[in-house]
């Protein structure tokens, strides 16, 4: 049996994706939907005081295309949190007016290759990566994916000084969009239907094209790598809320 990576957790994530029905949704009178769009502000002004006080964070983006209407993305220190969020969300009054179209449940994740002896939870550059705060960026990309298991290429048979190496080539491409794209990793194995989630964030979209496109090219990618729907959205500021849902 070869090594085993160990992994640095944080935060738990949850991505809910979202379609409206925006059919019933026109049918209310305006006073009655204006109400809606008012108490669903007040979640969210909720999810702000937690991440004022630095127990969590949120991110919401409408999404392009037809695979959902907009993301709510949730961290927090558990998983009984996430779940709170999402019931409580579900028992508002827009949530009678929305579809689940999809979601993802992960924790953030780093993967640890630092010397023996040093904790990395002492470490302030890796608590920042492990609790972030979700940026504010004009846009955002999210998709799952998994380590190929087939045949003579199976991730999980590498010897770990082989995984490390190649992980260390793929991490240097990543780095070359320091500054253009923020990246948070998110480990899903036992938690959801791939291993890993990865949610990018940027202000410029065709450097979610750009990134993806150089890391086919990495032999993780391109020879261990297997990827999930892709989903793309822009910033849903607070003060937009009200005109995303005007009809």
């Amino acid at each position: 049996m070869t090594e085993a990576a160990q992994t640095l957790d944080g935060w738990y994530s949850l991505h809910d994706f979202r379609t409206v029905d925006w059919t019933t949704w026109k049918m209310l009178p305006a006073e009655e939907r204006q109400e809606i769009i008012e108490e669903f502000l007040g979640l969210v002004e909720k999810w702000n005081k937690t991440q004022a006080e630095k127990q969590g964070s949120h991110a919401l983006y409408t999404i392009v295309g037809q695979k959902a209407d907009f993301m709510m993305m949730i961290l927090r220190p558990t998983m009984e949190e996430l779940n709170e969020i999402e019931t409580e969300f579900n028992k508002s009054k827009l949530a009678e007016y929305t579809i689940p179209a999809h979601s993802y449940v992960s924790v953030v994740e780093l993967s640890n290759y630092l010397p023996a002896g040093e904790d990395p939870y002492q470490n302030p550059q890796i608590l920042a990566r492990l609790y972030p705060e979700l940026p504010k960026a004009k846009y955002v990309c999210f998709y799952p994916m998994d380590k190929r298991r087939q045949g003579e290429d199976n991730w999980y048979m590498l010897p770990m000084e082989d995984r490390r190496n190649m992980m260390r080539s793929h991490g240097m491409i990543g780095r070359q969009y320091a500054g253009k794209v923020k990246q948070i990793i998110t480990g899903s194995v036992g938690f959801d239907d791939y291993e890993w989630g990865v949610t990018l964030f940027a202000d410029d979209v065709l450097q979610f094209k750009k990134l993806v496109y150089e890391m086919r090219f990495d032999e993780v990618s391109a020879r261990y790598g297997e990827f999930g729907s892709f989903f793309v959205g822009n910033l849903l500021e607070e003060d937009r809320v009200a005109s995303f849902l005007q009809v």
